[in-house]
């Protein structure tokens, strides 16, 4: 930018300001304004990349010394991880706000992402990827005295997410960016994430996650936006002075503000950098001085504890009613916060309110956003003075709904009461939706009462509910499902009488992706260049079908054998991995058999380990001499978190540590079979563990799982699945082919005929399931009283999750995976089918479907 000074210009008043605080109109005679050379320098500097290493270091250099205060003789890997990071962040902002201008430029319709998750991981490594310039910020850092590598672990991931739900949001924001579509995601900004994942004597011990302990380099501060956020209080009739009509008002008894902070999400091989805004809770004042004077020291900040407790955790634990009514506050909070700055920047444009839908599209990723349809509805009515009928149709053209489950018990509620007390306003206007839309309803179906009180809001139990999906589905013009069957299902079971009400028309599908740039580029680099090396370039990683192409070198005895080295050396990254975090020795020439996701009755890990308790008896009742011949060596790797309130699936994690226990110190089984649970399993560790699979195991109730898109991560890294007729599993059977998947299990369509069986009492359980539950109780793994309420949930009390029913036929998968495995040179084969015929799972693919589908939104460019 040499010569370049234009102190007094518009363009450097333009940057005093925020972006978004012009108007269309104004952008454009700042524009004019401006001479043609000095707006063309402006946009060199701009877009200037880093050219050769000194350009990077000269930087890297400077916030050593300036921003980190330091000297580089006293520089270690932390500095060099903050130090790196800023340098690359400040070329992204750069890239942001130019972004930024052109949306606001080209009045661009804005998708806006609402999700509770984001589980973004690390940012470092993600960036320098997606902007190219990985090999010269390695060479740089050398040059510097720093290994990339070291740097890159430095960084904790990101505390803002724990399982799929998170994980989906994080690939969609990155695949808007590199789809160049104009979108926001908003979130909060968790002070200690979920939790971090102890293992204590077998036991989950949950502890705070510190991932901000060091601060976060790659956010971007935004003190001066601080919106104050009500709770509680009361409702009252006023006049409107403007209208002469009497119109509500809300006065709330409680206030928090919502301090934004900034994430910029850059796109792969595009300019294009979009947004992610997460929100901090802060008390409207910290410190009561006077309270402190009178020696009440605890109560002087009590106010900053209770506002600050709303971000302090993703999901406070709520078996208790304070912990129910922080989660309502913490949803409200977000929601809030977002639709106010959502509808700030709708308002500098100046246009009617009947067009906000043509300017705004907001997606809900499941149900914890469904406040957002009330609040809105509320601004419009109460603050903007807009008619019932016509802000209602500006919400629901608005929204747009993604169901996650079709288990009824897993639909979010909320006690009247409770809601009542925190939200008496939007309980008001939740009445009046729910009036209006019952009205219509009966008008349509005049004798179906049952479908009436079905279709309601209200549910009309002891104590009453608010059902949050009811109003989801009702507030938005589209629901979708996540896989093909989940939305068949969710048509003929959770949502059978909207679909009635409604038309199938208002229902769509939308089946999930996973972004190649992370889970192929990031995670296995080392297959990703073996592709390119076939393919001649990189552009499979933003257009996905072309992958196929590498089909044709299946027959191709070296390119088989390139791939099996690849897949080696994943197998022993991960056991190094292992032994670091669990001491367990592993061999990486064992077939690595891997179940890693969120612990839970339905997901069943406790299918996996009775199955590897049933092989772990197998081998032992095996004559010493002939083992080795009967079984296949083995490594079992388990990982997840379990909720903290979650009783079962805690027992699921103990029995698991306490199998691997016994089995592990067995000599007698020796390296035929090994079992390792993966304390504290997250996205960094995911990169690590999912281009190491032989099988993974996606092994749900058929049914029950929407989608799943750790099966897809596992596939696209070579890995093959032994999995149930369920989410995603069933699409990538049709992508890969059937001998490509091990599938087992009863189907969707039989389960709730053997669940009405199971409560008549008819459970049939097989011989080999006895037998592990005999040695469960026999005390192998440690006192029965510690599973005890595992294996009655399958023996007495209904086996809801078919385990005794799927037992057998998950044996028999396995029995057949063995004998495929030791034919290796075929194995090689069908993983590179798998990732051959993987594109349809691009996370690209989903936006783009959403964007034409759902959200009407196009792409916006600088080439456009």
């Amino acid at each position: 930018m040499s010569g370049f000074q234009t102190p007094a210009s518009p363009r450097r008043r333009f940057h005093k300001r925020s972006m978004t605080g012009f108007t269309p109109t104004e952008i454009k005679a700042i524009d004019q304004s401006i001479p043609i050379k000095a707006r063309e320098a402006w946009t060199r500097y701009a877009v200037k990349e880093f050219a050769t290493p000194d350009d990077l270091e000269s930087l890297f250099i400077n916030h050593v010394e300036t921003t980190l205060a330091r000297s580089m003789y006293n520089c270690d890997n932390l500095a060099a991880y903050s130090a790196l990071s800023s340098s690359i962040r400040d070329k992204l902002i750069l890239h942001w706000n130019k972004t930024q201008q052109l949306h606001t430029l080209r009045e661009a319709k804005r998708i806006y992402y609402l999700s509770l998750e984001f589980l973004m991981g690390r940012a470092l490594d993600n960036a320098m990827i997606n902007l190219g310039i990985k090999e010269l910020c390695g060479k740089s850092v050398d040059e510097l005295g720093f290994n990339l590598e070291d740097v890159i672990d430095i960084e904790p991931d990101a505390g803002l997410g724990n399982g799929g739900l998170g994980r989906l949001a994080a690939c969609f924001v990155d695949s808007l960016s590199t789809c160049n579509y104009p979108g926001w995601g908003y979130g909060l900004r968790y002070n200690y994430g979920i939790f971090s994942q102890k293992i204590v004597d077998g036991y989950q011990v949950e502890a705070p996650d510190y991932w901000l302990k060091y601060g976060n380099p790659w956010e971007i501060p935004r003190l001066e936006i601080q919106i104050p956020v009500d709770f509680y209080g009361y409702v009252t009739t006023v006049t409107d002075p403007k209208t002469g009509k009497a119109k509500k008002q809300w006065q709330g008894g409680e206030q928090v503000l919502a301090v934004a902070y900034d994430f910029p999400v850059p796109g792969y091989h595009t300019t294009n950098v979009n947004n992610l805004r997460l929100w901090s809770s802060k008390p409207t004042s910290e410190f009561d001085f006077q309270k402190f004077n009178e020696g009440e020291y605890d109560s002087s900040v009590q106010q900053q504890q209770r506002a600050e407790s709303i971000t302090a955790v993703l999901y406070p634990n709520d078996n208790f009613y304070q912990g129910k009514e922080l989660r309502l506050k913490q949803q409200y909070f977000w929601v809030a916060a977002s639709l106010h700055d959502i509808v700030r920047r709708f308002l500098k444009t100046k246009k009617k309110w009947s067009e906000f839908p043509d300017l705004v599209a907001i997606q809900l990723n499941d149900t914890h956003p469904t406040l957002a349809i009330v609040e809105l509805q509320r601004i419009l009515v109460d603050l903007e003075g807009l008619e019932w009928d016509d802000a209602w149709d500006i919400v629901t053209r608005t929204f747009g709904y993604t169901n996650h489950t079709v288990m009824q018990e897993a639909l979010e509620k909320w006690p009247l009461e409770l809601f009542g007390n925190l939200l008496p306003r939007h309980l008001e206007i939740i009445y009046l939706i729910n009036m209006d839309f019952l009205k219509t309803v009966s008008k349509k179906f005049p004798q179906d009462r049952e479908l009436v009180r079905n279709v309601s809001i209200i549910e009309e139990s002891d104590p009453k509910n608010i059902r949050m999906a009811n109003l989801a589905v009702i507030g938005s013009h589209k629901v979708n499902g996540v896989a093909e069957l989940h939305s068949e299902l969710i048509k003929t079971t959770i949502f059978k009488d909207f679909v009635k009400v409604f038309g199938p028309e208002k229902f769509t599908n939308v089946t999930n992706g996973i972004t190649p740039r992370r889970w192929l580029k990031q995670a296995n680099p080392e297959l990703t260049d073996l592709i390119v090396s076939k393919l001649g370039s990189d552009l499979f990683l933003v257009d996905t079908v072309r992958m196929k192409q590498i089909e044709k070198f299946v027959g191709d005895p070296e390119f088989r054998k390139s791939w099996a080295l690849i897949k080696l050396h994943n197998k022993e990254r991960l056991a190094k991995l292992i032994k670091k975090l669990t001491g367990v020795v592993v061999n990486p020439h064992n077939l690595f058999d891997i179940q890693v996701k969120r612990i839970h009755e339905y997901k069943r890990q406790q299918l996996n380990i009775f199955g590897i308790i049933w092989r772990y008896l197998q081998i032992k009742a095996t004559p010493a001499g002939e083992r080795a011949k009967k079984f296949m060596p083995k490594v079992s790797i388990l990982g997840g978190k379990a909720a903290p309130g979650y009783y079962a699936a805690k027992k699921i994690i103990k029995l698991i540590n306490s199998v691997a226990d016994v089995i592990n110190n067995d000599k007698d089984v020796g390296d035929l079979l090994k079992v390792v649970f993966v304390p504290d399993y997250n996205v960094s560790k995911a990169e690590v563990i999912c281009p190491a699979s032989d099988i993974s195991e996606h092994i749900s109730t058929a049914g029950t799982e929407a989608s799943g898109t750790s099966n897809m991560k596992f596939v696209l890294n070579g890995g093959l699945i032994i999995g149930t007729v369920d989410g995603a599993n069933v699409e990538i059977t049709r992508e890969v082919g059937e001998d490509q998947i091990f599938l087992f299990g009863n189907l969707a369509e039989d389960v709730e005929e053997l669940r009405q069986d199971h409560q008549m009492g008819k459970i049939d359980i097989p011989d080999s399931l006895a037998l592990v539950f005999e040695e469960i109780e026999k005390g192998t793994f440690g006192p029965y009283d510690e599973y005890r309420s595992l294996i009655e949930s399958v023996k007495y009390n209904g086996d809801f999750y078919l385990v005794s029913d799927d037992f057998e036929s998950y044996l028999e998968a396995q029995s057949t995976i063995d004998k495929e495995f030791k034919d290796q040179d075929n194995w090689v084969r069908k993983s590179i089918i798998c990732v051959a015929n993987m594109g349809f799972f691009s996370s690209d693919r989903a936006i783009q479907e959403y964007a034409e589908n759902i959200w009407n939104i196009e792409p916006v460019s600088e080439q456009v």
